[in-house]
């Protein structure tokens, strides 16, 4: 865990915890780091410093909303930085832009992975399977994440092949919901 982790995670658990100098000062730090982090991405679609810091009140709004949401047992940034991601999608969708906006010299940056959206993904993926049921987390996470077969994953779990392709065919299914309600908002 970084410094900047740790720092902005006291920071957070303390703001949870009522201490809303703590709050204030996690909020002024986010700012900057959800600033550049906007400003970067929004300059390769030929948007400026307006709209970044409208996406960086955004972010910060939504921060604030859900800060009782955040599981202190997880990381700071991925949680963060998910939100931030949300953000800007949504604006990208509102603003109709795409990646067909931006100049073919400037493509190969767009496409190129960020730094944080594994580990974002990882999270996210984490955090809505422990939404589901127990039997449709074994199944989802020993087939589809841990790559053992049906067979495998039955064995491990002592339930039966057609249970663990049910439990996988239903868990996917739910996520799919989750990941839907959650975009909505």
């Amino acid at each position: 865990m970084t410094t900047s982790e740790r720092e902005l995670k006291a920071l957070m658990l303390a703001g949870q915890g009522g201490d809303a100098a703590a709050h204030r000062r996690l909020l002024e730090r986010l700012s900057q780091h959800l600033r550049a982090y906007y400003k970067r991405k929004l300059a390769s679609f030929g948007k400026g410093a307006m709209e970044a810091e409208d996406l960086v009140q955004e972010a910060l709004l939504a921060i604030h909303i859900q800060r009782h949401s955040y599981d202190p047992a997880e990381l700071l940034t991925p949680w963060v930085h998910a939100i931030a991601r949300y953000k800007l999608i949504d604006f990208l969708r509102r603003s109709r832009t795409s990646r067909a906006d931006v100049p073919i010299d400037e493509a190969d940056d767009i496409m190129a992975n960020d730094d944080h959206v594994a580990t974002e993904n990882s999270y996210d993926i984490r955090r809505l399977i422990e939404k589901l049921p127990r039997n449709m987390q074994y199944a989802i996470g020993a087939v589809k994440l841990e790559g053992l077969s049906v067979a495998e994953a039955a064995r491990r779990y002592q339930l039966s092949e057609p249970a663990i392709k049910v439990s996988i065919h239903r868990g996917l299914k739910a996520l799919a919901n989750l990941i839907a309600k959650e975009v909505k908002t």
